[in-house]
């Protein structure tokens, strides 16, 4: 299709700002609105009821993605591999789907003939960044209009609109909280929660059972080849089901439960509050069995890349030349990856019990201090001998500066 300036394809969730954005979009700019609603396991509202509630505020067309295998696949296991927790603790719920989106945002507008797209973010967060970033490298020839952040479009506005023009959505209910989730994890944040000193109550939380409820704790041993999941207790699973299964089990453990202060990419700090069961089970058994099976160099380097990778993805940057290139090398530190890491769930917490792997680097008879012990310990006194000699020969030079200074 020939692009035209009369079409905008509009990020379409089904709530409250996108669905008045169907109209508005089209009143101020005399175009026609194509909706693209994705599927990335966030559960909710059927997606035939969102497609027709688009067409019903005035979309010409509503397309409706099922996104949730390329989104395990294609996202959540790449930040699996490198162990992804921005800020050493948030696993990255809402910022993997983002060029996800973005990614169909483009597509939709190539097949529609669009020049336009279109995000309900509002300015103060870090979305606006990660769609229109992302959809900048994809097609720089994109134009993007942000209603709620380009034009002060408020939630009263939005209300009146929506009641002025009868639009088929449901105004009347307000949660105090703005969340975000999708099948890697749940986010919520706003209300109470943004004074920092008040605890979140039960309330919020969805994906996960309360922790300090006595339970039977739950065993599980999660199988990986070359970093990828593969398995949860002898049976063979996809990274869907894998994130999905552990979800389940995690969550009726309490287990990924986080309250984080971040820094947002726009410079302010804000208060969020997370559930992520499946995602945080799956990173530590990765993480351990990493420690299993990654020679001690490689390790250390992958420690840092791990952390710039989760920070490229939180910051927008998903498509850079950066992260390309440390995908490349995360994936080639895979190659060993593999084995079985047993955990135990209870109150809250992943804990591992066991670990076996065909590729580890584990030598029982090195590590053991009894019978059997190979490791020639005679060989330690001149490594501990040149290993300190550097440090040794600047002690005497420190020494020899500060004595010829007092005299």
């Amino acid at each position: 299709m020939t692009p035209s300036p009369d079409r905008i394809v509009l990020a379409y969730s089904g709530g409250l700002d996108t669905s008045v954005a169907i109209g508005w979009l089209a009143d101020q700019t005399g175009a026609e609105v194509v909706a693209v609603a994705i599927d990335v396991g966030q559960g909710g509202e059927d997606m035939e009821t969102i497609r027709k509630r688009a067409l019903g505020c005035g979309a010409v067309e509503a397309v409706v993605v099922d996104a949730k295998d390329e989104f395990a696949e294609d996202y959540c296991l790449p930040a699996l591999r490198a162990n992804a927790l921005y800020m050493d603790r948030y696993p990255l719920v809402s910022a993997l789907s983002r060029p996800l989106i973005a990614k169909h945002l483009v597509r939709a507008a190539s097949e529609h003939g669009a020049t336009v797209v279109s995000h309900g973010c509002t300015g103060k967060g870090n979305d606006q960044v990660r769609f229109e970033v992302g959809i900048a490298a994809l097609a720089p020839h994109l134009e993007v209009i942000a209603p709620v952040r380009d034009y002060a479009w408020t939630r009263e506005k939005a209300i009146n609109y929506a009641g002025e023009h009868d639009l088929p959505i449901d105004v009347t209910r307000k949660s105090p909280y703005s969340i975000d989730q999708n099948v890697w994890g749940r986010a919520v944040e706003t209300g109470f929660l943004e004074d920092i000193w008040n605890a979140p109550i039960e309330d919020i939380y969805s994906y996960t059972d309360n922790p300090a409820v006595d339970r039977e704790a739950d065993e599980v041993v999660i199988s990986f080849q070359d970093g990828d999941p593969v398995a949860i207790d002898g049976q063979h699973v996809s990274m869907l089901q894998a994130i999905q299964q552990l979800n389940h089990r995690g969550g009726a453990q309490g287990v990924g439960r986080l309250d984080v202060v971040e820094d947002r990419l726009v410079g302010i700090k804000s208060r969020e509050v997370y559930e992520a069961p499946g995602a945080m089970v799956l990173i530590a058994a990765h993480l351990e069995l990493e420690t299993v099976t990654m020679e001690r160099d490689l390790a250390r380097y992958k420690r840092g890349v791990d952390q710039r990778w989760g920070e490229l993805t939180y910051d927008g940057l998903w498509f850079s030349p950066l992260k390309r290139s440390l995908d490349t090398f995360v994936e080639s530190s895979q190659r060993h990856v593999t084995g079985d890491i047993r955990l135990t769930l209870h109150a809250g917490k992943a804990t591992v019990t066991g670990r076996r792997s065909s590729t580890s680097l584990y030598d029982y008879n090195l590590a053991t201090y009894d019978e059997g012990d190979s490791f020639d310990q005679s060989l330690a006194k001149g490594f501990v001998e040149l290993w300190g000699l550097p440090s040794k020969i600047a002690a005497k030079r420190d020494a020899s500066v500060s004595s010829r200074a007092a005299t």
